[in-house]
């Protein structure tokens, strides 16, 4: 009787923030067909103007690729996130990226996670696109993305339950 006022309320809305500053555009906006078309879910993309990504919630680093070119973090709060750098950057085979958090680690918003060479990216032939999307989109009623101009305090994707 007591206990349940101590009971942890259900999360209603929850604002998620950029893990680099940059310009964001929707995912259907981006060139990789999986993402554009939201297969792995709702989110964004992100033409990154720093080097370094953070984590952009509390939470735990579910996936780390050894490759170090994608992500997938828990928030505290069960939004599932997957953080990819560029299309089809796993042929780089890390070349580029320097991991600086591994799988398992717990992080808070404004953590530093992967540093990225995006002029070698580039320069490599790879589009350097950030792509960003809630992997659990289905379970809440809307997955807005704000796209502009945002550094890594701006909301970039708005979560309804």
């Amino acid at each position: 009787m007591i206990f349940g006022k101590f009971k942890a309320k259900k999360v209603e809305n929850y604002n998620i923030c950029s893990p680099i500053k940059g310009s964001v555009i929707d995912i259907t906006k981006t060139n990789d067909p999986l993402f554009k078309e939201e297969a792995l879910g709702k989110g964004v993309g992100i033409i990154a103007e720093e080097n370094t990504l953070v984590s952009p919630v509390n939470g735990v680093i579910k996936t780390f690729f050894p490759t170090k070119h994608a992500i997938g973090i828990t928030t505290d709060d069960g939004v599932d996130i997957l953080i990819h750098v560029g299309i089809d950057t796993v042929e780089l085979n890390g070349k580029y990226f320097n991991a600086l958090k591994e799988q398992g680690d717990k992080v808070k918003q404004g953590d530093k996670l992967l540093e990225v060479d995006f002029d070698g990216v580039k320069e490599s032939g790879y589009d350097a696109t950030v792509l960003f999307v809630v992997t659990n989109s289905q379970e809440y009623s809307s997955v807005k993305s704000c796209e502009g101009n945002k550094t890594i305090t701006d909301t970039i994707i708005e979560i309804h339950k």
